[in-house]
């Protein structure tokens, strides 16, 4: 029996980038297609099967401990962009300034899509959404050093709205336009999920 919907649910991809060259710097730049294998994306700083343990994980392990790399990606969406921007008082925020690796549309409510979801292409390329995306200082100080005095409000505007990580399940190719196919885990939602988070 099949563990996974297909849903009538789809996300256009709206933009591609890609992070490459060695350095701390989070931003991405803007390319026209973007091929992935189970490394996650080609030529990507951000690609590999493992790597280093940080701050999101702490409370399981130690920092730099070699985990599997289930951040391969990180998704964002054009809807969820648009709102930290009026949040923010910007016109616009450019995807690359927050290192994303791609930007759909037409996912509501995009970054609390189910974890273990799989978004999937028209070539059968295939990622799993690990977790939702949490704010961090690096897209601030990208965003400070173009708009100062305005870096200090993403984290806060960006709260449930930073997308989500991912990673391959099945190699293939994303262009833009692509259209990718929301399938969901076919599971209740845990009835002790809010006792467990305290």
């Amino acid at each position: 029996m099949p563990a996974l919907k297909p849903t009538d649910f789809f996300a256009q991809v709206a933009w591609i980038g890609c992070v490459t060259g060695e350095g701390q710097g989070i931003p991405s730049a803007l390319v026209d297609v973007l091929e992935v294998g189970f490394d996650g994306p080609v030529g990507e700083r951000h690609g590999g099967r493992t790597r280093p343990s940080c701050s999101r994980v702490t409370s399981q392990h130690p920092r730099g401990t070699p985990i599997a790399n289930v951040r391969q990606l990180s998704v964002l969406s054009s809807e969820d962009l648009e709102s930290i921007a009026a949040a923010m008082g910007l016109a616009e925020i450019d995807p690359a300034w927050l290192g994303a690796t791609l930007v759909v549309s037409g996912l509501p409510d995009f970054t609390c899509v189910p974890p273990s979801s799989r978004l999937q292409g028209p070539d059968g390329v295939t990622l799993i959404i690990d977790m939702e995306n949490r704010p961090c200082h690096l897209p601030a100080r990208e965003i400070e050093a173009r708009f100062p005095g305005k870096g200090k409000y993403f984290k806060a505007a960006a709260k449930g709205r930073r997308g989500v990580t991912a990673w391959v399940e099945r190699p293939g190719r994303l262009t833009p336009g692509d259209r990718l196919r929301l399938h969901v885990p076919d599971q209740p939602v845990w009835p002790h999920l809010e006792a467990a988070r305290g």
